[in-house]
């Protein structure tokens, strides 16, 4: 088993609460995106992210606009919809009862090592 795969496939289940949670503060542009994910070192690059916000648009939990640019064409804009803010919602319910049972597991380890 290869823990280089194992980590790119916990980035990829990751990386939609990621979207999320960027856009719950602001409305992007996806360059503004890819820039964000990697400083926090979630590599992530076009391919991957254009798609994701494709279907989560198509999903309704993202909108977006056209806002005009002076370094060029209009940009892309995107935001949470009602429908997001209520996913990412219990996406992070989700995530924090997941990490609970890691930490939970983890000190569990620990305490019988």
């Amino acid at each position: 088993m290869n823990v280089d795969n194992v980590r790119s496939q916990m980035r990829k289940g990751m990386l939609e609460y990621c979207i999320l949670l960027l856009l719950h503060r602001e409305a992007s542009y996806a360059s503004d995106i890819i820039l964000k994910l990697k400083e926090a070192h979630l590599i992530v690059v076009e391919g991957t992210l254009y798609p994701l916000l494709t279907r989560l648009k198509n999903d309704n939990l993202l909108a977006y606009e056209w806002v005009e640019s002076n370094q060029g064409p209009p940009r892309k804009y995107y935001s949470l919809t009602p429908e997001g803010e209520t996913f990412l919602q219990g996406l992070e319910e989700a995530w924090t009862e997941l990490a609970n049972t890691v930490n939970h597991l983890k000190r569990t380890q620990n305490l019988l090592s």
